[in-house]
């Protein structure tokens, strides 16, 4: 769960430079008067149920059930200590999970608790919710120390004087929000001080630092930014909603949280398309969903922006990538397997109006049940899961058609699949997207919903994921991708670095992603061109991938890279077997006259690739390579992937 957890936790740096479109949508539809007049008075907004009878006239009693053991487990353990040295931790070792599992360790107890509560209504968890909540609100600082580099000073620890807004500070607010709303009352038995305290706590922690918003790269209003923005804004949203007494200033206050968000949707191409891939997408635009939820609410309907064609493809993004099974097309730093939130997907559905989203997330929640409770991250998305549970039923039987291909123009990502269970997802890009890997050109191959060419995926985030160090790293480097080495070179990180020339194909016969990739190359490689397709051969069920190149000299060397997942078999010259774990047989055929063949298995020791021993259900990511025999200025050849 950390490891999922720290997943999303990322700095913006690596985003720099990309499109911005001052689309500004809410500013744009909605000026500040508008919210004053909407906004329903805290007195009288009752987002959530509050009482046992309400839960269980809107929540699956299997869940309520759920609630109140995870609540009875979280009394049974201490509070975490978050100490000095766990903060210290990160700069001294480099290690975020130590600290991570105190921290989040503590938020997640005490919601638990507090639904627990709330559902039950015996009062048997309050002494240890307010126990929670006076330790929480004793910490200098309510985020991760990966990410105290806003702050001025940077020797390890928080700057009481000087606090900033990250990820987990913002989920913090929301946590005790929630708190307050659900038990508010109850606390004030216990002391009249713990409710003062959590508004204080929370102004002095997060609303009042927010007033300088030229401190936050995710705030920036000329660079993009990613998931950070809705997150936090999510966040941000519901904790001023629910806390904040003065109307004039939630209004206000509601009414900036939305220009903040417009920065994001700015961020985003035409296309609604997102960089950081579908695991990210879940902090991102599912994040900006949250927040819209939380207005449609807090507004009685009125402020609403649903109608937009671009939110309408943020959110029918996340379906465009999915495979199969639990698999996604997970570029970057995304990760290729998670268990999509369904009743978070129908809802977004239902809100844009989109059939095949709706479908998604009911097919989604049959398939994997519901995304509630109090641990993790996104608190008031789950609360709204609990109540959508009492109008759908989980179904396992619940089917959905999976769109054959999709073409996001603004992000360079194809997908296809063919009649015969091939699943096939490419990209051009640049080498400066957000979570960025150095894999202009990459793909990916699935067999029956089996990977089969891989992307690896990335590994356990540390100090170094997100320094000058990153590239370092194999899992970023492009000669771990499913790509070509000239010379010795990969490509190096940069928006300069990038692909030219792209041109997708669709029809019924093939699917296909034309592009040069040799901008992508340092000068030093000597690539003049190197043209790629990477092409789904509906006609013949095959994928093929054509390199057409011209360097500017007799190469030193030039190998071709794919990365798999597979049990790899060589012994036949020019095919190469590859075997699922489903024990689905997959080729790969290349002319033997022109390569040789070998493999290795890319390190899995050290902190940064931990999760390499488990992240392909145990399969180890094997590195296949093929030298060339051939060397030559000019060339072209060819790979066919079949299915057996």
């Amino acid at each position: 769960m950390i490891r999922i957890l720290l997943a999303f936790a990322v700095l913006l740096s690596l985003r720099a430079n990309a499109q911005v479109t001052q689309r500004n949508i809410f500013a744009q539809k909605y000026n500040q008067g508008a919210f004053s007049e909407a906004l329903i008075p805290l007195d009288k907004w009752a987002p959530y149920p509050k009482t046992p009878e309400e839960w269980k006239s809107k929540t699956d009693p299997a869940e309520l059930a759920k609630i109140i053991k995870a609540g009875e487990e979280a009394f049974q353990k201490p509070i975490p200590m978050v100490t000095a040295s766990l903060l210290l931790d990160f700069t001294r070792s480099g290690d975020r999970e130590r600290h991570a599992a105190a921290s989040f360790g503590r938020r997640n107890q005490l919601m638990n608790l507090v639904l627990a509560e709330s559902v039950e209504g015996k009062d048997r968890f309050m002494e240890a919710i307010a126990n929670s909540v006076w330790a929480i609100c004793e910490e200098t600082y309510w985020g991760v120390p990966a990410h105290l580099s806003t702050q001025r000073a940077k020797n390890g620890l928080p700057d009481v004087e000087d606090p900033t807004v990250d990820l987990f500070g913002a989920e913090t607010a929301a946590v005790l929000a929630l708190t307050d709303y659900f038990l508010g009352e109850k606390l004030a038995k216990i002391s009249p001080l713990i409710r003062p305290r959590i508004y204080f706590e929370t102004n002095k922690k997060i609303f009042e630092p927010l007033k300088q918003p030229n401190r936050y790269g995710w705030l920036s209003t000329t660079n993009p930014v990613n998931n950070w923005n809705p997150w936090i804004v999510s966040n941000l949203l519901i904790a001023d909603l629910l806390l904040e007494k003065d109307a004039q200033k939630r209004s206000a206050n509601a009414y900036q949280y939305t220009v903040f968000l417009d920065r994001y949707f700015n961020s985003l191409g035409e296309d609604g398309g997102c960089d950081e891939g579908p695991s990210y997408w879940f902090a991102a635009g599912a994040s900006a969903y949250d927040a819209l939820a939380i207005l449609e609410s807090a507004t009685d309907g009125k402020i609403d922006i649903y109608d937009n064609e671009l939110i309408r493809k943020m959110a029918a993004y996340v379906y465009k990538v999915h495979i199969a099974n639990d698999y996604f097309v997970n570029f970057a730093d995304a990760d290729p397997k998670l268990k999509p939130d369904g009743l978070m997907l129908y809802r977004f559905g239902q809100a844009v109006k989109d059939p095949e989203l709706t479908a998604f997330g009911e097919w989604a929640y049959g398939q994997f049940g519901a995304v509630t409770g109090g641990n993790g991250n996104q608190r008031p998305r789950k609360v709204w899961n609990l109540m959508t549970t009492s109008k759908l039923k989980q179904d396992k039987a619940k089917t959905y058609n999976p769109v054959a291909n999709a073409w996001l123009s603004d992000i360079e990502v194809l997908t296809a699949r063919s009649d015969n269970g091939l699943y096939l997802a490419t990209h051009a890009g640049h080498n400066a997207e957000s979570h960025n890997h150095n894999d202009v050109g990459d793909f990916i191959v699935y067999a029956d919903g089996e990977p089969v060419i891989v992307d690896a995926g990335r590994g356990n985030y540390t100090a170094r994921t997100f320094s000058s160090r990153r590239y370092e790293l194999w899992f970023t480097q492009s000669q771990y991708h499913n790509l070509p080495i000239v010379n010795g070179f990969g490509q190096p990180p940069g928006k300069q670095f990038n692909a030219r020339n792209v041109k997708s194909s669709v029809s019924d016969k093939e699917v296909s992603l034309a592009m040069d990739i040799a901008p992508a190359y340092p000068q030093e490689a000597g690539v003049q061109n190197w043209n790629r397709i990477v092409k789904l051969n509906r006609a013949k069920n095959v994928v093929e991938i054509a390199d057409d190149y011209t360097l500017k000299q007799n190469p030193d060397s030039l190998q071709q890279i794919f990365m798999t997942v597979c049990q790899v078999n060589m012994s036949t010259p020019g095919k190469i077997m590859l075997t699922t774990s489903g024990k689905k047989t997959v080729s790969l055929t290349y002319d033997p006259k022109s390569w040789t063949v070998s493999t290795e298995l890319p390190s899995t020791e050290g902190m940064e690739y931990n999760s390499f021993k488990t992240k392909w259900d145990g399969n180890p990511v094997t590195r296949i390579i093929l030298t060339s025999k051939t060397l030559k200025p000019k060339g072209k050849h060819s790979f066919v992937i079949t299915k057996s």
